[in-house]
């Protein structure tokens, strides 16, 4: 029998009791007793595409018509018979071999030398990489043997996170290695929160497709619109917009083979009776374009004011409070565009009437490959606490002050770079060989204030004198940014490294974090705080 990614049972799952399973994509929302609150891969980019695979499924299969049937579904989640019969429409989209459309294939064979299914994975070494033996920290053969599960769920990742990959081998409709932002949301009335809630809560509202327009949703079912020197690249107005979740820019077939020796899965350690050891390819697939702002799931800027919306991606230091802004405000900066799935929830699905007695803390869940051109540097992930008011009038003063945080601490993590680069270097000297030590202080002065940032987070929500917070916050940052510079630029006590150059910047450093010179009074007009009154001497000049 093909193996069909909607009938069979290939989801690796946890419930709520711990115990580990596999079912199949309609049982997600099942078993009430001891429901499922997670996907269990063993790869955290694996999670992150099976939850886009899930929703993807659930706003092609049985979208919500409107937010309030949407709240239906939410605090009464449906039936295994009800996502089965939705899911049915779409079975045939989702086999993965066989004679007739392969989930996430070329519509056509592909003939030639079948490639490792290793290299299915994006950060497995390239093929110079291997044939130079310079391999080192990702090593070549971790992965021989894989399930069909496991084959399904690489396939689906490269396609949706495709970075470049040479010539022709193009991108994903969003870019490599896209950065994806999900929300997960407060528990439902009753119950537990389960991964269905999770899942629902990033769905877009729409109607469903009818049977004609598969076709222009699901791009294996028609021949490639290939992008060589004849071909053109492809727009939302080209296909169906829901193509977003359903891209394909690689041209892939797998080579799927009876596993006659019962070999485990090298991912999962599952014994499949058909597996995958190779997959062969063929460059010049779609090339989508113009895709900026369509996908549901990811945040976007612009180059700069009515510039065209592109897809932000993780870059290195990871994922914090500093990308606030871009992530999660309602009011963001002209180039920044929250992602859908967030704005929907944040306006429209989260004030729930009567059950917005008080302050309701969700989170943001947000991931993905950071990407240097065609290598992985590896993959980030992070979770962002959300703590929404109780009166949602009072979300966009909220957010503005949470705003006013980020961006005071921005301006302290820019002095404390620059302190510590005056303290060590002499004037006009060039860093360039320490530029990763000072953007390695700008990270930790992140991490180090996160968890504060988060307690004056949830104050504001709470409604605490904004007062009160903005002087708690600039106090945190200056004392922060002070010992991170001490640590950073220690004073030798037998007189090297230029201790009167680390003083005067550990002195200018002081005077800005209080509110003095051009810094200071940018950090306190951030903060709208009041200008610290400046000394005079006894002739009563100001000092």
């Amino acid at each position: 029998m093909p193996f069909n990614l909607l009938r069979d049972s290939w989801l690796p799952v946890r419930r709520l009791s711990g115990r580990a399973d596999r079912i199949a994509p309609h049982d997600i929302a099942g078993g009430a007793e001891d429901p499922v609150v997670a996907l269990d891969w063993p790869r955290p980019d694996f999670r992150f595409a099976c939850l886009e695979l899930l929703i993807g499924l659930l706003a092609t299969a049985c979208p919500p018509a409107d937010d309030v049937a949407w709240q239906d579904w939410f605090h009464a989640p449906p039936a295994p018979d009800t996502l089965r019969a939705a899911f049915a429409k779409l079975a045939d989209a989702f086999t993965l071999d066989g004679d007739g459309p392969r989930f996430m294939q070329d519509f056509e064979d592909i003939p030639g030398e079948a490639g490792g299914v290793e290299t299915l994975l994006i950060e497995a070494p390239g093929e110079a990489t291997v044939k130079k033996n310079t391999d080192l920290l990702v090593r070549r053969g971790r992965a021989e043997t894989l399930s069909r599960a496991a084959a399904a769920m690489a396939l689906f990742t490269l396609q949706t996170y495709a970075p470049s990959g040479g010539a022709g081998n193009r991108t994903s409709l969003r870019g490599g290695g896209p950065l994806t932002t999900l929300v997960i949301p407060p528990p439902p009335r009753a119950g537990p929160a389960t991964l269905w809630h999770m899942l629902w809560a990033n769905v877009p509202a729409g109607p469903t497709p009818a049977a004609a327009e598969l076709k222009r949703v699901f791009p294996w079912l028609v021949p490639t619109r290939v992008s060589d020197k004849g071909g053109r690249a492809t727009t939302p107005a080209d296909v169906h917009p829901l193509q977003a979740f359903w891209g394909m820019p690689r041209r892939i077939r797998l080579d799927i083979v009876a596993n006659a020796a019962g070999a485990p899965c090298d991912l999962t350690g599952w014994a499949d009776e058909h597996v995958v050891r190779g997959w062969r390819q063929r460059p010049w697939g779609t090339n989508y374009e113009t895709w900026g702002g369509i996908h549901n799931l990811s945040p976007c800027y612009r180059m700069k004011a009515g510039a065209e919306l592109l897809y932000l991606h993780p870059q290195p230091g990871g994922i914090g409070y500093q990308h606030w802004q871009g992530l999660l405000s309602r009011n963001p900066p002209q180039t920044m565009r929250v992602a859908p799935a967030v704005e929907t929830f944040r306006t429209i699905r989260l004030p729930d009437g009567e059950d917005r007695l008080q302050p309701r803390p969700w989170r943001l869940l947000a991931g993905g490959f950071d990407m240097d051109n065609m290598k992985a540097r590896g993959f980030t992930e992070s979770e962002i606490p959300v703590h929404e008011p109780a009166d949602p009038k009072a979300a966009g003063e909220v957010d503005e002050e949470t705003g006013r945080l980020v961006e005071a601490s921005r301006l302290v993590a820019q002095m404390l770079r620059n302190a510590v680069k005056d303290a060590l270097f002499a004037p006009g000297a060039k860093v360039d060989a320490d530029a990763a030590m000072l953007s390695a202080l700008r990270e930790r002065f992140w991490v180090e204030t996160a968890d504060d940032f988060f307690v004056q987070a949830a104050a504001l929500a709470g409604g605490q004198d904004v007062a009160d917070i903005r002087a708690a916050w600039q106090r945190v940052l200056a004392a922060t940014a002070r010992r991170l510079f001490a640590e950073a630029a220690p004073i030798d006590a037998s007189g090297e490294g230029h201790p009167g150059r680390i003083a005067a910047a550990a002195r200018r450093l002081s005077f800005a974090l209080h509110g003095y010179g051009k810094q200071g009074t940018e950090l306190f007009s951030a903060l709208r705080l009041e200008l610290p009154e400046k000394a005079t001497t006894k002739k009563g000049k100001r000092a």
